[in-house]
């Protein structure tokens, strides 16, 4: 039962996330050549007050629990070398915390890393 908790948060927290960054680049991007500049701009600071609200605790919270799947998920390495399944679980682990570690950085230290 944890592990169905910590899954579905996990989806639903990544789906936030993903939804936030589909949103600002594919529709605001249409919005722009079809508003206004002033109205543009309204729009853009309404979506950026919730992004800057929601995405960090989506971000951490997806790390979290991605943390925590992996955990479960990654079982033993066995003497042949890790398996097709944990070498894409170890690449999409990497990949996760880096973008975690940017979010952090960004949204709470200030740092604009590459």
């Amino acid at each position: 039962m944890t592990y169905l908790i910590f899954h579905l948060v996990h989806i639903f927290s990544v789906f936030i996330y993903g939804g936030f960054l589909i949103t600002d680049n594919l529709i605001l991007m249409r919005m722009q050549k079809t508003l206004s500049p002033q109205k543009y701009a309204e729009v853009r600071k309404y979506f950026a007050l919730f992004t800057k609200q929601l995405v960090p605790k989506a971000l951490i919270v997806a790390v979290v629990s991605g943390a925590y799947l992996i955990h479960v998920n990654f079982g033993p390495i066995s003497d042949d070398g890790l398996s097709n399944f944990q070498i894409v679980l170890s690449i999409k682990a990497f990949l996760g915390g880096w973008l975690g570690l940017r979010g952090v950085l960004q949204v709470f230290f200030g740092i604009q890393p590459l």
